[in-house]
């Protein structure tokens, strides 16, 4: 499982006792910016962790980049005709402009 609830509620909730905490010992402005700033923090570790589970999608892998669907290969089609597979508008065996994206 991708997601794991128990150690995401521990996550919120720890956040959630810290921002109040330092709303109680930090003078006004300063602890709602404080509290503000935790809240923007915790779903970006939250992201860049999940990221780097998924297998090398995160910003400091290495990994050059990417995405989703084939990790920034570009879109590929097949020809619904002769089922060649290719890249761009017409199919380079028939010519037909039938085609279904192969991701």
């Amino acid at each position: 499982m991708l997601i794991n609830y128990k150690t995401y509620l521990i996550f919120l909730f720890g956040s959630l006792a810290v921002s109040i905490g330092l709303q109680m010992l930090l003078p006004w402005p300063f602890g709602l910016i404080a509290a503000l700033a935790i809240f923007i923090v915790f779903p970006l570790f939250l992201r860049n962790r999940a990221l780097k589970r998924m297998g090398g999608m995160g910003t400091d892998t290495g990994s050059g980049g990417g995405g989703f669907f084939g990790q920034g290969q570009g879109v590929k089609y097949i020809c619904l005709a002769c089922n060649n597979r290719f890249k761009g508008g017409t199919c380079p065996r028939c010519g037909s402009k039938m085609k279904r994206a192969d991701f």
